[in-house]
């Protein structure tokens, strides 16, 4: 089997409303991604997502780094193609960020191909031995950009849908208000209710030292992202002054990185996001090395879940799958299936990253 084209794309897709946390507000996602064709006539999609700008520069790096300097190659060779692209041209110019994000779009086409070619489901591809459904949580009605009655409103409504974990942001202006939010959820959602709450980077150590103890009495599972996603030692130190676990890994992009947070046990849940760390390949690399700690991996949920539900059926330290269901509804050919506070099993054969035709006729603007 020999890759006979490389096509990037661009997606532009319209939110449902306006949402925000405590770094931005938005209307909108972007796909960046690519269909990888082979001369057997299967092919593979492979994408990564951002909020409102991105994914031009996504595409250009797919374009003049990655797309030229696979045709010809076998997509079986995935890994090695993997490397080979790392420490090629891109090397020179990133090693994180947009050009591992781009390559993600490469590595989960290459896997869709291979899972395609075997008439499997990527989990099975995997060796993943858990076919059962996997539980959720849903973090879509817990933004900063809703007030204190409509948040309870939606955590209500969560519950009504057969949630029974959630996640709710903080990081506004005044911690102290941050505080009343959550006091609000955990009165509405109950003391059952597993309730996970994201900072997204917001505070500095001191701030997240004394309000991270605070929001100590609501129960937490998780406090995720409480500082700058690259400062390991401050993340080291918060950790031993709350009980708390501190949660991380949507803005940590190389299995070096989170080798550094893991040994420094500076966290708790490992959020290796599919789409940022590079692809599948590195996410296995990430899963395993926290799997070595006894760590759990919760992904974030930066593919809308489309890859992700296979990732935690791979691996044997997954724990909860994050959602998001409102964000990209027709998107995907096979869109991620939820009920009851799950994720039922994904059957149909390749990564569920293809886009419906139509989709990709309305919103491409690339």
């Amino acid at each position: 089997m020999k890759i006979t084209k490389c096509e990037s794309m661009l997606l532009h897709v319209p939110m449902q409303r306006e949402i925000a946390d405590s770094m931005q507000a938005f209307t909108h996602i972007e796909f960046a991604a690519v269909r990888i064709e082979t001369d057997t006539g299967i092919a593979g999609t492979g994408y990564t997502l951002t909020v409102g700008a991105g994914g031009a520069s996504i595409q250009s790096a797919l374009d003049t780094l990655f797309c030229p300097h696979i045709v010809g190659r076998n997509p079986y060779d995935v890994r090695e193609i993997w490397y080979d692209l790392y420490h090629g041209k891109s090397h020179w110019v990133g090693r994180s960020g947009i050009t591992t994000m781009a390559q993600a779009c490469i590595d989960m086409a290459l896997w869709d191909i291979i899972a395609k070619t075997a008439q499997q489901p990527l989990w099975r591809m995997l060796g993943g031995g858990r076919a059962e459904d996997v539980p959720i949580y849903n973090t879509d009605a817990g933004w900063l950009s809703l007030d204190r009655t409509a948040l309870q409103d939606e955590m209500k409504g969560l519950l009504d849908e057969g949630y029974t974990a959630v996640k709710m942001k903080v990081g506004g202006p005044d911690p102290a208000e941050d505080y009343r939010r959550v006091k609000a959820v955990r009165e509405v959602v109950g003391d059952d209710v597993t309730l996970m709450v994201d900072v997204n980077q917001k505070w500095d150590l001191v701030t997240a030292q004394i309000w991270g103890h605070k929001l100590g009495d609501f129960d937490l599972t998780w406090l995720e992202e409480p500082l700058h996603p690259d400062d390991v030692t401050a993340h080291r130190k918060l950790r031993t002054k709350l009980q708390t676990p501190i949660a991380l890994g949507e803005h940590v992009y190389t299995t070096p990185a989170f080798r550094d947070f893991i040994q420094d046990e500076a966290v708790d849940i490992v959020q290796v996001d599919v789409t940022r760390v590079g692809g599948v390949t590195p996410f296995l690399e990430v899963a395993a090395l926290a799997h070595a700690y006894g760590l759990k991996v919760c992904p974030h949920a930066g593919d809308m879940s489309q890859v992700h539900q296979h990732m935690v059926r791979a691996i044997p330290n997954s724990w909860l799958l994050e959602v998001i269901p409102a964000w990209a509804d027709d998107v995907f050919r096979d869109r991620i299936q939820l009920e009851d506070g799950k994720n039922l099993t994904p059957m149909e054969p390749g990564a569920s990253t293809e886009f419906r035709e139509e989709a990709v006729a309305e919103y491409r603007v690339a």
